[in-house]
Order: C-alpha cells, then sequence, then structure tokens
C-alpha cells in the first residue's frame, strides 16, 4: 500500500495558537483528496518559544483537540508537536492523530544551546506507530543529530519523520542529516520544517521527502506551500530484499539517562 504524505510549510505567527490554527484551517481545505497522512512543522502553533507560560497545553488542550477534528474531518492521520503540560511536566509533545487514535512522542534530545532544557522536559521513550499499514517513527528537530536515537534496528519502521524549527543558517546540515538518516536506515525520510522569521532567527524550509535510496522525491525550498510525495511499500521491500543492508547493522540497547 502507498502512502500519500501531504507536507505543510508555513510561516508561523509568533506565539499566537489562535491565529496559527485559525490559518491552518483554512489550508486543510486545500487538502488533495487522496492525502492519507498530514506532517507540520515543529510547535506549530506558537514557534519555537521557550515562554511555556504563554504557549502551554493542558494535556494538549486546544491544539490536541483541534488536529482531532482536522483528523476526523479530512480523513487524514495528522502529525504535529504541541507545548504540552501533563501531570506537572512541560514537554515538547508530538501527536499523531489518526481519527479517534491518538499516540505521543515526547522530544527526547533538547536543544540547550537554546536554552530548551531549562524550560522543557526531555522524554525517554521512542514511538514507533502505525498509520494506514506504514510503520513510522516521529522525531523532533535536534534529535536529527543523534543518529543513535534513530537506528533501525531490527527492521523496526519503514519510514522517519523529523518535524524542526531549523534556522536558515544551518540548512546545509538540515539536508545533509536528512539523506543521512535514510540512507543509514534504509527507510523513506519525511523532514517538515518551517519558513519566515521569529523573534530572532530566519527560517528557509527546505522541507523534504526522501527515498531509501537517498534520492529527494520533494523538496519545497523556501515556499509556503503543501507539497505532496507518495511512499511505496514494494518499491521499499524490493531495495531491502537486494541490499539487505540492515541485516549487517550493529546490535545495541540503549540505556535511560534519567
Amino acid at each position: 500500500m502507498d502512502l500519500k504524505v501531504a507536507v505543510v510549510q508555513f510561516d508561523i505567527i509568533w506565539e499566537d495558537t489562535k491565529a496559527n490554527l485559525s490559518h491552518l484551517t483554512k489550508r486543510f481545505e486545500e487538502l488533495e483528496k487522496d492525502t492519507d497522512l498530514v506532517v507540520l512543522p515543529e510547535m506549530f502553533h506558537c514557534g519555537f518559544s521557550m515562554s511555556t507560560q504563554n504557549n502551554v497545553q493542558k494535556d494538549g488542550g486546544i491544539v490536541l483537540q483541534w488536529m482531532r477534528k482536522m483528523s476526523e474531518k479530512h480523513g487524514v492521520a495528522l502529525v504535529g508537536s504541541v507545548v504540552t503540560e501533563t501531570n506537572g511536566r512541560v514537554t515538547n509533545r508530538l501527536y499523531v492523530v489518526d481519527g479517534e487514535s491518538v499516540e505521543s512522542y515526547d522530544k527526547r534530545h533538547l536543544f540547550t544551546m537554546g536554552d530548551e532544557h531549562l524550560h522543557y522536559q526531555k522524554g525517554y521513550e521512542r514511538l514507533i506507530v502505525v498509520v494506514k499499514g506504514w510503520r513510522l517513527c516521529p522525531l523532533i528537530c535536534y534529535d536529527l543529530r543523534f543518529p543513535v536515537w534513530s537506528r533501525n534496528q531490527g527492521d523496526e519502521y519503514d519510514a522517519l519523520i523529523y518535524i524542526a524549527n531549523w534556522p536558515e543558517s544551518r540548512s546545509e546540515v538540515w539536508d545533509v542529516l536528512l539523506k543521512a538518516r535514510a540512507l543509514e536506515n534504509q527507510s523513506y525520510v519525511v523532514g517538515v520544517n518551517r519558513i519566515g522569521k521569529d523573534e530572532s532567527l530566519n527560517y528557509s524550509g527546505s522541507s523534504q521527502i526522501i527515498d531509501a535510496k537517498g534520492h529527494v522525491l520533494v523538496n519545497t525550498s523556501d515556499n509556503d506551500i503543501i507539497a505532496y510525495g507518495v511512499l511505496c511499500k514494494d518499491e521499499l521491500r524490493r531495495f531491502r530484499s537486494v541490499f539487505p543492508v540492515l541485516k549487517d547493522a550493529d546490535n545495541y540497547e540503549l540505556k535511560s539517562s534519567e
């Protein structure tokens, strides 16, 4: 079964959840009808803000409610991260919403150079979620720099998803690492970034879909755009069968650093 993915790249309005949700609600009306999965940038409702008190959503709050509404209305699965407080812990939490199904992943690698670790709690569990027959491993921004965390041990997933607020000054790193993650894990990679400017940084987008051979299938450049790519399960299986890199990979066990 193929998976049609829509990457939504836009200029996030700084710390204005209501305005961002209103904007995206209108954009969702433009979705092509056969879309299976919609991927939004990191902290799509407010931008990469350390002012958690201005943006925090209790147990996902109205943002998660909005995600569920969009998923059900348009018949798509939806990925995006939300400033979330649960049981007193504030996390950069990625939600995968598919109708009534909601699963989550808390960002593991917090961006210390931007003081993210001073405002958010890190996560300790990786998520593998099945959407329309596809095994997906969704991760967040700075996680991209840490290949051990994303390693496809034992053929666990079919596609990696990275959602980000990745600055223009490091755009070449974004390009290189997305392609590296695809090649080393024999996996599709979907990387979704924002455009525009926040209080201190510029963002140039370059959201991408890359196949397991490292071929860039979609690159949005710096446009405000919804772009589409189709992931082909049969093609992925054939490539892994004739060139079984994953069978020769090293095994290891990750230990919690709590």
